[in-house]
């Protein structure tokens, strides 16, 4: 393990992790208000603007294609160029696009506006859990991250408030809510003046310098804080590693197929399309879909509120049994409960079991959400962790730009069965691909998940300990295995 990672492992959690915590996390309440609000408003824009069924669908997925866009981009923008100032540059975008939105006439030009706020918003999305995770010690890497990504919940909270009491208040009432959305970026893009780019990522680069000074503002930062920093370890693994690479950007691309990487990037793949395609599924479309069930728009929104507040239990739940479990039977756990409730959804006859079943679905798809967050950045090494996690997050957005099309046209052949019983099946092939291509990453540092992903080899244990709940073997499969901290060289 390199100095700059030894002495970020030593930190205790400090009010400098849990500003780095509440900035990004802001990040992602913009990002999911952004998402969540096109539910809310494709019912006002279809009549509005006389769109049929698919031409709905069509808008309701144009965000996600700049999502994509932008996921796609930011990562190799930032394992290249740096993290930080990809992540300002997309919060501009995305404002400028949003707030031209408001004020157009059309469904066309409308779409074309949403496109380019979600490349920004895609971009910053992309960009924020492998750069902030790189500031945390392994002991708080998970429930960090994972509360990181519990910001979502808020986010999509606030849209159904904005749906539900802003929306049919006004005339205008949409054009007003789309405004409230961007505004607030303003203030979020003036506190993250202050960011530091990571240390991990500088030391990367070769910049040994910054990286120091980076770490020496973040021990000073801590210290002040009250918190007295333990001497810096230097444990060495005795598996010895590769020279360090200074990837291009198709270059980092080509890393993520190299042999000692191809399984998790697959593995990542696979899990973020399945989650991303039946969340947005599921959040695009409900209040639609309830209205279509013979609800009105007020009871349907009513309806939505509950469903998205359980979003919030199900994100930080998640951040918890994450750090008891390994990452892979906590996320394959929540994907088979999420299956379940999304099988009950497809057999409910009444307004009642569908309340209990969006909610369980909900709670437990957010829980996914959350610990994917937190186990993607983890399998990556440094070099290619912005690239990994955005590519990752890309191939996601597929997802969510097919959903809601096929939703509008599955429902009306299948109903509720037909659109329910699609997101089971989704669900049940991420929870496969996690089980068999998956690796263990509780309790190791990054840098020791990164040796043995580029070694190909399993690294001595320092520290060991029994997993407080069931496991997966290192590489897939079924086993009962010791979770164990790691040390090792930092791979350049």
């Amino acid at each position: 393990m390199s100095t700059i990672a030894a002495r970020l492992e030593r930190l205790p959690f400090s009010r400098f992790h849990f500003k780095l915590l509440v900035i990004g996390g802001l990040g992602y309440t913009f990002e999911a208000l952004d998402a969540a609000i096109i539910a809310f408003l494709m019912p006002v824009l279809r009549t509005g603007w006389h769109l049929t069924s698919v031409q709905t669908g069509v808008v309701g997925s144009s965000t996600y294609v700049g999502f994509l866009i932008g996921a796609l981009i930011a990562g190799m923008l930032g394992d290249r160029f740096g993290r930080r100032s990809v992540m300002m540059g997309a919060l501009i975008l995305f404002c400028a696009a949003s707030l031209a939105s408001a004020f157009v006439h059309d469904w066309q030009t409308f779409l074309l506006l949403r496109v380019v706020g979600g490349i920004g918003m895609g971009a910053e999305g992309a960009i924020v859990a492998p750069f902030l995770v790189e500031f945390v010690a392994t002991k708080y890497r998970g429930a960090f991250t994972g509360a990181l990504a519990g910001f979502f919940s808020f986010g999509f909270v606030a849209a159904a408030l904005l749906g539900y009491f802003l929306i049919p208040s006004y005339a205008n009432g949409w054009r007003i809510t789309v405004i409230v959305v961007a505004c607030p970026v303003l203030i979020l893009l003036w506190w993250r003046r202050s960011l530091m780019e990571s240390p991990r990522w500088l030391e990367s680069r070769g910049r040994i310098e910054e990286a120091n000074a980076v770490v020496a503002c973040v021990e000073a930062a801590v210290a002040k804080s009250g918190h007295a920093l333990a001497p810096v370890s230097q444990a060495v693994s005795a598996v010895p590693l590769a020279a360090g690479r200074n990837h291009s950007m198709l270059g980092g691309l080509r890393a993520l197929w190299s042999p000692r990487l191809r399984r998790v990037t697959i593995m990542s793949w696979c899990l973020w399309l399945s989650v991303t395609f039946s969340s947005y599924a599921f959040f695009t479309w409900i209040p639609g879909l309830l209205v279509q069930r013979g609800m009105t728009i007020t009871q349907s929104f009513s309806y939505s509120i509950l469903i998205y507040l359980a979003q919030i239990p199900g994100y930080f739940c998640a951040a918890y049994v994450c750090e008891i479990w390994d990452r892979r039977p906590s996320i394959v756990t929540y994907m088979i409960l999420a299956a379940l409730s999304a099988v009950g959804l497809a057999f409910a006859t009444t307004n009642m079991e569908m309340l209990i079943g969006s909610i369980a679905l909900s709670f437990f798809m957010n829980g996914v959400n959350a610990i994917e967050y937190a186990y993607t950045p983890e399998v990556f090494p440094t070099d290619v962790r912005a690239t990994g996690m955005g590519t990752a997050s890309a191939i996601g957005r597929l997802g969510a730009i097919a959903s809601p099309v096929l939703v509008g046209y599955i429902f009306p052949i299948g109903g509720f069965a037909g659109v329910f019983g699609m997101t089971t099946a989704v669900l049940a092939f991420g929870a496969l691909s996690v089980v068999f291509l998956g690796v263990r990453t509780k309790g190791r540092s990054l840098e020791a998940i990164a040796a043995e992903e580029l070694a190909g080899a399993r690294l001595p244990a320092v520290t060991g300990e029994r997993s407080a709940g069931p496991s997966f073997g290192p590489r897939g499969g079924l086993g009962n295995e010791t979770v164990v901290a790691f040390d090792s060289t930092e791979v350049k």
